[in-house]
Parts: C-alpha cells; structure tokens; sequence
C-alpha cells in the first residue's frame, strides 16, 4: 500500500474547519501537514462543544481532533517581527500552502501568492474564503452558517412555508468546502507536476454553497423566481415526505417518479383501492388532494413502530430511509462496513474514534495517522530542519515569535 501523498509537504495558515479539515485529508493521504498556529493556538481549539448542544462534559475537543490529526504544530506569532519570515521560510520548501488568513492580513505579512511564488515557484498556493478574493465583501468575515447557509440561499429554502428559517448546523458548509479545497488542490498538484509552476487555487464558502444548492439554482437562473418552501402536510408528491411512526420515530421517503411506486405503496399500506381511485390514482390528482391525502398516509403510519415500516417499506422495494439519531450512525452497520470510522490514540484522551477520510482508493494507504498536535508540539523539530540554529530559535522564541 502507497501513501498517496507521500513526500509532500503541506503548510497549513489557517484557523478553524475549512482549511484545516483539507489538511486533516492530507495528513491522512500522507502529506507532511505543518499547522501554524497563533502562540495561543488555533481558535477552534478552545471551541466549547456543548455550544453544540451536546449536555457533556468532554476531556478534550473532539472536534478539533478530527480537522487536525496527523500534523504538526509549529507556534508563530505573525504580528512579531520576525513571524512571517519564519513562515515564508517554511513554504520556499512546501508543495502546498492551505490558508484561510484575509487578504489585507496576507499582504500585511507578505504572504500573498506572487510573494511566495517568487521564493518557491512550484507551490501550490490554496485560499479558503467566506466570500471570494475579490468583489465587495472579500474581506468579511464568514463563518459557514453565515456564507454557506445563508448568504448562498439554501436556509431560505428550509423549514414549513410560515416559518422562520431554522438554525442549521455549524460545519456542513466547512466540510463540503473541506471536499471542494482538497479536490481543486489535487488538480492544481497534477497541473504543477506537468507544467513545472505552482498553481493558485482559491474556493469560497459562499460559491461551493451556490454549488451545493445547483439543483435549485440551475433552474432558478432560468425562472428567476424562488421555488416554494416544501409543506410536509401538503407535498407536491407524498412519496417524497416524511411521516412519524406509532413510536414517535419518522421516516423519510424519496421516490421522485411517484408514478412507478404507487401501486407498490398502496398495497404496501394496506389501501390496494387508493391505485385505483379516481382522486388519486394520477400524480395530478395526487397534487391536488395532497393534504387530506398526507393527513390519511400520517393515520396509516402512526398505527405501527418504525421497525415494522422498515420491513414493509424494504419488502416492497420502496426507496427510504430512516430519520436516524447520531447514536444510531455510530452504530449503522453500513457505515461500519464502510470503514467509516477510525481509531485513534491520544495522550490525554487515550483510545477514542473519529471518522476517517470519506472516501476509498484501491491500492492506497488512507488512514488517520495520529492525533492532533498540541500547540507547538512540534516548532523546534520544524524550525530546526529548515536549518534553523538553537540560538536563532531561542532569539525568536525570547522576543515573543514562537509560542
């Protein structure tokens, strides 16, 4: 087995998940990922998950351990003088250079792409925004929820027709873009490799949300309109809904050629009649009775635990899934069967397990490689190898560079 990216050495300026989830791949692909961090540490490291939701008391950050497994740290102020030459020191011998600083923070550093490329012509030089490097809002501040969610038009989309936009989940956004960065990033590798000269790879919250949502929004560029908030007591197909069960669980159903499963669905229910039915034998009849129709499937599915709806559901060839809890993904034996979940040893934490990298390649050696450094675990190592001497190092450590 071969570690893809074996021998290529990633440095990594950027703070909370986007960037650092790409990273985190890397590590897992083999890459030597060199996290830079603030002599205080990366921001996310002080993340309180409970703000999550989550009523426990946690040991250490869990989910900062899943974007930064497998890399060193290096702690490096980039406000001292002194700082950002450590850093610029550290990409003239990178292939890869992850960021997600502001633009007026590059340039206040030197860090910006024609600066680096001019040291290191080969480098690879990718930038995670919220918004795009240019344009009004390329300096703003966006967190996924914000630029993802919000800005790029899917929570408008969420939550009954009258009802304000539901809170949506932190991290979607960050780790779709996450996917996005170290796609484009491989890209820009291969390009490099055939062509001799480093790459610029940039990817913004705000665009992979537009891409994300690109089934609306394909069609919305021609409409120019917004479609209708889904109504689940009044769908457009009630084979596309979900419904609650005798034990307060809910299943979700998604069969978009309503024509071809009702007759299956009918009898499934036990209401064999209702394929025949003139009121609802047609999706156009369907449509148009669909709240007393939906209001007759939700008496039917409340009659019977979610269990015994996974059985007939399956028997009839029906296409759904149920509403799972996050202690039933832990334990879904198709995720297990997947690898979907890696071990790693930590020492603090000791054994605990976290997601591996979502994806398989035949041949390769795709694995969690560590856990997370502690801040500046690892900057006399780093510094020391770019030549650094031990008096240079405690220089910059004295007047405040290195954590």
């Amino acid at each position: 087995m071969v570690a893809p990216l074996d021998g290529i050495r990633v440095v990594e300026v950027a703070s909370w998940l986007a960037a650092p989830g790409a990273g985190a791949l890397m590590a897992d692909l083999g890459a030597d990922v060199i996290k830079v961090e603030p002599p205080e540490g990366d921001p996310y490291r002080h993340f309180a998950l409970g703000l999550l939701g989550f009523d426990h008391e946690f040991e250490i950050n869990y989910a900062f351990e899943l974007d930064n497994r497998g890399k060193r740290s290096v702690t490096v102020a980039l406000d001292r003088p002194g700082g950002p030459e450590v850093v610029r020191r550290l990409c003239e011998s990178a292939d890869i250079l992850l960021t997600n600083l502001f633009g007026s923070r590059r340039k206040r550093y030197g860090l910006m792409p024609a600066a680096l490329h001019a040291a290191n012509p080969r480098l690879v030089y990718a930038s995670v925004t919220g918004y795009g490097s240019e344009g009004p809002d390329a300096d703003r501040p966006g967190f996924d929820i914000a630029a993802f969610w919000a800005r790029a038009g899917s929570m408008a989309l969420l939550g009954e027709p009258s009802s304000p936009p539901p809170p949506c989940r932190g991290g979607h956004g960050d780790h779709t873009a996450t996917l996005n960065l170290l796609a484009a990033v491989m890209v820009a590798l291969r390009l490099r490799d055939q062509t001799g000269e480093g790459q610029l790879v940039e990817v913004s919250l705000l665009g992979t949300g537009a891409w994300t949502l690109g089934t609306d929004l394909a069609a919305a560029l021609v409409a120019g309109q917004q479609p209708l908030r889904h109504d689940r007591t009044q769908p457009i197909n009630p084979l596309w809904n979900s419904y609650r069960c005798a034990d307060g669980r809910w299943v979700m159903l998604v069969m978009p050629q309503p024509d071809r499963y009702w007759p299956r669905f009918c009898q499934m229910l036990g209401r064999s009649g209702w394929a025949t039915d003139p009121r609802y034998a047609t999706l156009e009849g369907r449509r148009e009775r669909s709240r007393e129709l939906t209001r007759e499937i939700n008496t039917v599915f409340a009659a019977a635990d979610v269990a015994t709806w996974a059985e007939r559901l399956d028997a009839a060839g029906m296409i759904w899934a149920p509403v799972a809890e996050l202690p039933e993904v832990i334990r879904d034996p198709q995720l297990r069967s997947q690898k979907a979940f890696a071990p790693v040893v930590h020492p603090v934490a000791g054994r605990f397990e976290t997601l591996a990298a979502p994806f398989h390649i035949g041949g390769a050696d795709v694995a969690v490689r560590g856990p997370a450094p502690s801040p500046g675990e690892h900057t006399h190592e780093v510094l020391s190898g770019l030549g650094l001497s031990d008096d240079e190092l405690a220089d910059l450590a004295e007047n405040g560079v290195l954590g």
